[in-house]
């Protein structure tokens, strides 16, 4: 079972226009707006990587101002945020095995983020509902490559309520209100 204590959400490139062009991009973003809300809700670091923001655009508004209370954004060139210098040191920094990873486009930046991260002995859990590709069979492929190389596959809902674990206290009333 993932653990809040062991764990670092990371959010790939939900950015510009790119962003309201990915297959039902507005599900995709509530969606992701839920996943860093239950991070903020288990005090879970975010690390959030922009892809040439002065070229791409910034993270979608939406998204940003709700980041923005925990972490500021990382901008990257490499598709891959591992090579990132950056959120490289912030996840040594950080001394989490776990990353849960989200963001888009799913076969291109959120994959090779995946490859690096798993050839550098992070557990990846692949967040399968808040990743998301221009193209529906894009996606698809994008999350069998990272499950055939050993990411572990999970939803927003089933990722949270396995950090929760138990039915009770305020931070679960809290979470409940969030996912519906």
């Amino acid at each position: 079972m993932i653990t809040a204590e062991q764990s670092v959400l990371m959010i790939v490139d939900v950015q510009g226009k790119l962003a309201q062009v990915m297959q039902q991009s507005a599900q995709l973003h509530q969606k992701i707006a839920v996943l860093i809300q239950g991070a903020q809700l288990f005090d879970i670091p975010i690390i959030w990587l922009e892809q040439l923001p002065n070229k791409l655009g910034h993270t979608s508004d939406e998204l940003a101002q709700l980041l923005s209370q925990t972490s500021k954004p990382i901008a990257k060139e490499h598709f891959s945020g591992w090579h990132c210098e950056e959120a490289k040191h912030q996840l040594k920094v950080l001394n989490r095995s776990n990353v849960i990873l989200a963001g888009i486009e799913t076969h291109v930046c959120v994959y090779q983020t995946c490859q690096d991260l798993l050839a550098n002995d992070y557990q990846v859990h692949l967040v399968a509902d808040a990743v998301s590709s221009r193209g529906a069979d894009n996606k698809v492929l994008g999350v069998q490559m990272m499950l055939n190389d050993g990411a572990k596959l999970t939803n927003v809902e089933s990722l949270l309520f396995e950090l929760q674990h138990v039915a009770q206290g305020d931070r679960f009333k809290a979470l409940l209100k969030l996912i519906k």
